[in-house]
């Protein structure tokens, strides 16, 4: 199953800066405080267009690397079956992009339909995923992709979803620890109906053992959309989409963010960090969070803030297990782009790259930049506007070694069906401010 497509546009490379080209990186700070650099010099190159059909239509996920440059990722839609891909990008070294279809769900007992996130990868090459519908009770599926020798790649259901106390609906990609067990969460069912959070341990023989750490309740917190980001002491932080308490905007939609710490007896702790109150945010569920070096998470909302189209905020670690909430910026959805649904990626300065789902000069929505100022304010900047043809609605993004970003549409590009992109930041004012 191969699609081979061109990239749109130039390709950049941006160069490796020697000792010796330090005084034109100082002659193009200059320059860039005179003139503004516009979102237009940055690089945007459509990499892969979904054609709908047996190869995929609509991914709502981003993307993931192997060892070798290629990049994974899910549709929701398409297929054999139409209920949705596991899909490979392999570059040729020209330019051009090879599509391989890996997996086609049935929308049957091996689940369909790959809702937010991205796939994991284990030590010895196996892919891992979920599906947020279908499965043998309806209600998803957790699954395991195995690479052949001859290049085929066998599907097996690690964990059906019953609705019961482990959860249903599971619309995010597990991770990996160390030692090879899987953390996630359920949005809804579980034993209060708010979701769950669950750990699968490995055994002999592909064998798994399925274990419920957290069972949500509506007081303070239900429905977490979203998957589990580690910090480096073992303890677990993510969001949730709904809480009773104290949310005007929508009502029940504000969300909170969370951390789970787990004890000597195999228990877990439970406490919110934050709640949202609609003013500072609402709805983080699809985002997801990251953390920067001194431990600090960041992370967006889809919904309030000043312009009710989503803000980038960050929380600071304080004694006592205290956080404080930051807002970076509140998004005004004709500027700047709105109601994100990306995960965030930092450059080796620090900078924060994400996505506004619509919004933006054309409505299709927006790649924008934070970059943080000697000063400890944030500058935030609009990189890119989608125009439809060259995709709509942006989703995941993922980072590589030399800096390209690379992320998905949900919508739009020659088929209407979403598109792969690589964008190329060019970024002399992190530069400058470092010298």
């Amino acid at each position: 199953m191969h699609n081979k497509q061109h990239l749109q546009g130039p390709l950049f490379r941006p160069i490796s800066y020697a000792a010796t080209a330090v005084l034109a990186i100082i002659v193009v700070c200059a320059l860039t405080m005179i003139v503004t650099l516009p979102a237009e010099a940055q690089t945007y190159n459509v990499i892969y267009n979904f054609t709908g059909g047996r190869y995929g239509a609509n991914p709502h996920q981003g993307l993931i690397f192997d060892q070798a440059g290629n990049l994974y990722g899910t549709t929701f839609y398409g297929g054999t079956y139409g209920a949705g891909t596991v899909y490979r990008l392999s570059p040729n070294g020209d330019g051009t992009w090879n599509q391989t279809v890996l997996y086609s769900f049935t929308g049957s007992a091996d689940g369909g339909y790959t809702d937010w996130g991205r796939l994991a990868f284990d030590a010895a090459g196996n892919l891992y995923g979920v599906t947020v519908f279908a499965g043998q009770y309806g209600q998803g599926t957790l699954f395991k992709l195995a690479p052949n020798p001859d290049g085929t790649w066998t599907e097996s259901v690690l964990h059906q979803f019953t609705g019961g106390e482990d959860g249903s609906m599971p619309r995010t990609t597990p991770f990996l620890d160390t030692a090879g067990n899987l953390y996630g969460t359920a949005a809804y069912g579980g034993a209060y109906g708010c979701g769950t959070v669950y750990k699968m341990t490995p055994g002999p023989g592909n064998e798994w053992t399925f274990g419920v750490i957290h069972q949500f309740i509506d007081d303070p917190a239900c429905s977490p959309w979203v998957g589990l980001t580690p910090d480096t002491s073992g303890n677990l932080y993510g969001t949730t989409r709904n809480t009773l308490l104290g949310c005007t905007d929508p009502p029940q939609e504000c969300g909170t963010v969370f951390e789970l710490t787990p004890s000597s007896d195999g228990t877990w702790a439970f406490k919110v960090i934050h709640q949202f109150i609609g003013s500072d945010g609402s709805d983080p569920s699809v985002t997801g969070l990251i953390f920067d070096e001194a431990g600090n998470l960041y992370g967006l909302t889809q919904f309030g803030g000043r312009y009710s189209a989503g803000v980038l905020y960050k929380l600071v670690p304080g004694e006592h297990d205290s956080w404080t909430y930051q807002v970076l910026h509140d998004l005004d959805s004709p500027r700047d782009g709105g109601h994100p649904a990306s995960q965030i990626v930092r450059d080796g300065f620090g900078s924060l790259y994400a996505t506004g789902f619509d919004g933006g000069a054309y409505g299709y929505g927006t790649f924008f930049k934070a970059s943080l100022n000697s000063d400890g304010s944030w500058r935030f900047s609009v990189q890119y506007n989608f125009t439809g043809s060259d995709g709509a609605n942006p989703l995941g993004l993922v980072r590589d070694s030399a800096g390209h970003i690379f992320g998905t549409t949900n919508a739009g590009g020659a088929y209407g069906y979403g598109v792969v992109y690589e964008f190329t930041p060019v970024a002399p004012y992190a530069v400058c401010q470092r010298l």
